[in-house]
């Protein structure tokens, strides 16, 4: 009996070792369906991402959302970002992160009082399917950007990152605004 003790842990081992390579293996290519080809390029040249100006829509493999009317208003010593996040999808999608070319990560801010869509969760700002949520408007959540300063070089745009937990990384221009 002792002799086999071993044996048999090691082919649980083993077994086990397959197993969880099987599951990466099929988790990895799920997660590859589930996001644009190319995410982290510009938005207008990726296919199933379309944008302008203050938006962008993603629509590939399941994902449909639509991020519109962004506007980054910009103070002397950083700003805000305000936009509309539209989630069609049949999933719940999470907003985990913004971050600017202006060298800084924003700030996400839950809304106030609820625990469904616009809420901030240990996963980032909760987008139920079906829902819309406003990000700077009266008790909605909301984006502080610190270190976005009106000084854009004249450019009356702002390059942003958006990192969605199902769609990815997706980047758009925000319209920028004086304060």
């Amino acid at each position: 009996m002792r002799g086999t003790t071993p044996n048999a842990r090691a082919v649980l081992a083993m077994s086990l070792s397959a197993a969880l390579a099987l599951l990466t293996a099929g988790c990895a290519g799920a997660g590859d369906d589930a996001r644009p080809s190319g995410a982290t390029a510009s938005a207008g040249q990726t296919p199933g991402i379309a944008s302008a100006p203050g938006s962008v829509a993603v629509r590939v493999a399941g994902i449909d959302l639509a991020v519109t009317d962004a506007v980054a208003h910009l103070g002397p010593s950083g700003g805000t970002l305000s936009m509309t996040v539209r989630n069609n999808g049949t999933v719940p999608e999470h907003l985990g992160m913004v971050g600017t070319s202006a060298g800084g990560r924003g700030e996400l801010v839950g809304a106030e009082g609820t625990e469904g869509s616009g809420a901030l969760t240990t996963a980032g700002i909760l987008l139920r399917p079906g829902t819309t949520v406003t990000f700077g408007g009266g008790g909605g959540p909301s984006v502080k950007l610190p270190r976005a300063a009106r000084d854009t070089g004249g450019q009356r745009t702002l390059p942003v990152t958006l990192q969605f937990g199902v769609a990815g990384l997706v980047h758009l221009d925000a319209r920028v605004s004086d304060g």
